[in-house]
């Protein structure tokens, strides 16, 4: 008898909340742009994992006051990361201080075991990722770059336009970037 007077409550809660919740993150998106939920700097990584976190978190509110400070909580992670994106813009320093630069691990089709062992990355982890990217043979690798974000690029083909390079660390670079 108690589960039948509790289970449409417990429902009812979840669907509403849920809906709520997704509405409102909806809402900030729209208001704070495209890059929202991108993946160009790790900031705008630990932002959408936190952003779904809180959005699990109210969808499970027992409390209209729970819920109501997750609402702002999401509201104050669009806006902390809309203010860090234009100071970021604006300042080489505090961009500097916001993200990494991107690391080369392999340069024209020469694995670089240096800089696999400064990223902690494992060969054949390297290797996955130049089969992902339909490599068929090594010489034809002009660039591998750890980006800032912790994804992989692979630049292969016949030539590389150095502008590609353009801000990754290379090899005589990354002992002074690590020591850092």
């Amino acid at each position: 008898m108690f589960i039948q007077e509790l289970l449409p409550d417990i429902f009812l809660r979840a669907a509403c909340l849920t809906t709520f919740a997704m509405l409102w993150v909806v809402i900030l998106v729209r208001v704070n742009g495209l890059r929202s939920f991108s993946k160009m700097t790790s900031f705008d990584f630990v932002m959408t994992v936190a952003i779904g976190s809180m959005l699990a978190g109210a969808s499970q509110s027992t409390q209209w006051s729970g819920f109501l400070q997750t609402m702002l909580a999401m509201a104050m992670l669009f806006v902390v990361q809309y203010l860090s994106a234009r100071i970021r813009k604006s300042s080489d320093t505090f961009k500097s201080l916001m993200q990494n630069k991107p690391i080369l691990l392999m340069q024209n089709g020469q694995i670089l075991h240096d800089a696999l062992q400064k990223t902690r990355v494992a060969e054949s982890d390297l290797i996955a990722k130049l089969r992902e990217a339909n490599v068929l043979d090594l010489s034809e690798v002009r660039a591998v770059i750890l980006e800032t974000t912790g994804d992989i690029s692979v630049l292969h083909g016949k030539e590389c336009d150095e502008r590609l390079l353009s801000g990754v660390q290379k090899k005589g670079e990354q002992k002074s970037a690590v020591n850092k």
